[in-house]
């Protein structure tokens, strides 16, 4: 291994921490920060960053001391969390079940709480939750506009469901949100694209102001079509989360550099007995099982010090390296560097994270949501 490999984290991680390790340049997070906020400045966006790539405390703080309106997360455990350092949250998940609907409400008595919809039965469920608690959710409309997953499928269900939220007392009507996760062309190519998707928004926002409703909050934006949202002609805000780590799917599919991964794992050689591969001791319950979307065919993640290996396969404690390619391959014991494919759900596979500062000693810091699943 080269004595320095630009982008190593393993010689920086204290020599008695175990591995595999979740590294985190802070240095780096705080330059991915600023240049989103600058972005979201420069064409009048609010910023609400979806925190479920980070589930930490210290690095949603960041995100609002750079200027961010509020936080997004993805389940009502998640809110719970972020709701500590922020008083405007938004769950970009529909709630349907008491349970969650209940803790919503309860979360809502002391801040504002935002909920995605698609169906009048979350609209009901919330309603009835929210009357029951003495608070009022806000609640947001989803629209598909390609991804396929969630939200409805017209205008006129989008203007039906507005309809239900403006009328029914617990709920007030935010506004309309998409998500065009399902963009991943160069940012160059996505004029066409997210053509489609503006038309899709401001077709659905006419049928609503025809009939007498307006959408304070017109939301979008993942991590590959965040920097080109102000083509969105309606969109008022953005909530990209996979920005402040950056991974290796960002990283091929162009939307960011290498060297703005901002998250690592720090991993051990533990065996080299099979010619032509070592193990690492980072399997899916590390790395996960992702491939990355940009580049199928490229493995579970990029060994920085072996940029000619590839970590062919996974098991569950075990990363399988091809290293045929490489001019000499790491030895047992050897610590490598890995950047993974899909950093948020390795996030929540870890407790917590080994925090870099310039001139500091690396601290550990908790993955505070880590789990919040529910």
């Amino acid at each position: 291994m080269p004595a320095a490999a630009p982008g190593s984290y393993a010689a920086l991680l204290p020599a008695d921490a175990t591995t595999p390790a979740l590294v985190v340049d802070g240095a780096v997070v705080r330059r991915n920060i600023a240049q989103m906020a600058r972005y979201a400045a420069q064409h009048g966006l609010a910023l609400r960053p979806h925190t479920k790539t980070h589930k930490s405390r210290l690095i949603a703080r960041l995100q609002l001391e750079a200027g961010a309106v509020g936080l997004t997360v993805a389940k009502a455990g998640e809110a719970a969390v972020m709701q500590e350092v922020c008083g405007d949250v938004m769950m970009a998940y529909p709630a349907v079940d008491a349970p969650r609907c209940r803790q919503l409400a309860q979360l809502a008595r002391t801040g504002t709480i935002r909920v995605v919809v698609d169906s009048a039965a979350a609209i009901t469920a919330l309603a009835e939750a929210a009357v029951a608690a003495g608070s009022t959710l806000g609640v947001l409309i989803e629209i598909d506009v390609g991804m396929g997953r969630t939200g409805v499928a017209t205008a006129d269900e989008a203007l039906a469901l507005a309809q239900l939220a403006a009328r029914t007392p617990g709920v007030r009507l935010d506004g309309l949100l998409c998500y065009p996760g399902q963009v991943w062309a160069p940012a160059a190519a996505q004029d066409a694209p997210l053509a489609a998707v503006s038309a899709r928004l401001d077709a659905t926002l006419a049928r609503w102001r025809a009939h007498g409703l307006e959408a304070a909050i017109v939301a979008g934006g993942s991590t590959p079509t965040a920097r080109q949202s102000h083509l969105l002609r309606a969109c008022t805000e953005i909530h990209p989360g996979t920005y402040v780590f950056n991974d290796l799917n960002t990283a091929r599919g162009g939307y960011c550099a290498l060297d703005d991964c901002a998250a690592r794992f720090v991993c051990t050689v533990v065996s080299d007995a099979v010619p032509g591969q070592v193990i690492i001791d980072a399997g899916s319950k590390t790395l996960t099982s992702d491939l990355c979307p940009p580049a199928r065919d490229s493995g579970h993640g990029h060994v920085v010090e072996y940029p000619d290996a590839k970590i062919a396969r996974l098991s569950e404690e075990h990363g399988q390296v091809d290293v045929t390619r490489c001019a000499r391959p790491p030895r047992i014991g050897e610590r490598v560097t890995v950047i993974p494919n899909h950093i948020c759900p390795c996030v929540n596979l870890h407790d917590s994270f080994w925090w870099l500062e310039p001139g500091a000693a690396p601290r550990r810091e908790p993955v505070d949501a880590r789990g919040r699943i529910s």
